[in-house]
């Protein structure tokens, strides 16, 4: 086995794996501490993320992909984190999140939408006051005090993140449109999204603890919906709207 130690959403844990490539994909965040637990990779967690991923493809109709084992078991250790990391409050969320100026803002949609064109528009509009936290898949953590977002090395096909966090001021259901309009929208009108776009344990006590933390989220911040054109003006539009 290869081990290592890491430190992730403030949490120092090790992971014990069979292939190199978590480990080169976690580089940024190795630790020097002591772990709380430890992720302990088999291989039927790698032929489970296998048959995961045919079954998916499958589903959405398009042809067969053939990962190698060290990449599955890149995902069998996020999902396992994800999981265990329930307990403390944090949820995996499928978006693209920036800050600016010590805020953050997370944009969600269906996926080729374009998220991370939109946030590409922000660092352009923005230049040095915007920081990507990550492209992908960010972690959320929700406490009594607010909540925050996390930077993660799983940071979708572009690899864009940054190993930081900052309180997450909106999350914006992003849609296409030919003009700029951005408005306010409800946790009902919201929430089939937010939970499309969360990770959803098969265990079902573990899906109750992802339903109350989406809950507590929605109770935290602002919820908005976002028509845009891929114009640098619908940056503007889109951080001005989220002052309110």
């Amino acid at each position: 086995m290869i081990d290592g130690v890491y430190k992730i959403a403030d949490t120092v844990f090790r992971m014990e794996t069979i292939y190199e490539d978590v480990h080169r994909l976690c580089k940024d965040y190795r630790w020097d501490a002591p772990s709380e637990f430890t992720i302990s990779i088999s291989p039927e967690d790698i032929a489970f993320e296998h048959e995961k991923s045919a079954c998916e493809e499958r589903h959405e109709g398009i042809p067969t992909r053939h990962f190698s084992d060290g990449y599955l078991e890149t995902l069998a250790v996020y999902r396992k984190l994800c999981e265990t990391l329930l307990s403390k409050g944090v949820l995996l969320f499928h978006g693209s999140v920036v800050a600016v100026d010590g805020e953050s803002y997370l944009f969600t949609a269906k996926s080729g939408t374009g998220k991370s064109t939109h946030t590409k528009l922000w660092r352009t509009y923005f230049g040095d006051r915007a920081v990507m936290i990550n492209d992908d898949k960010p972690l959320i953590q929700i406490t009594d005090a607010g909540v925050v977002v996390y930077g993660a090395p799983w940071d979708g096909k572009h690899h864009i993140s940054t190993n930081t966090s900052a309180p997450l001021k909106a999350i914006c259901i992003l849609n296409r449109g030919t003009e700029n309009e951005i408005r306010k929208v409800t946790k009902t009108a919201a929430y089939p999204m937010l939970l499309q776009q969360t990770h959803k344990p098969a265990d079902m006590q573990k899906m109750r603890m992802v339903l109350e933390l989406i809950d507590r989220m929605c109770e935290k911040i602002s919820l908005y919906s976002l028509k845009c054109n891929m114009n640098i003006d619908a940056a503007e539009t889109a951080y001005l709207g989220m002052q309110e």
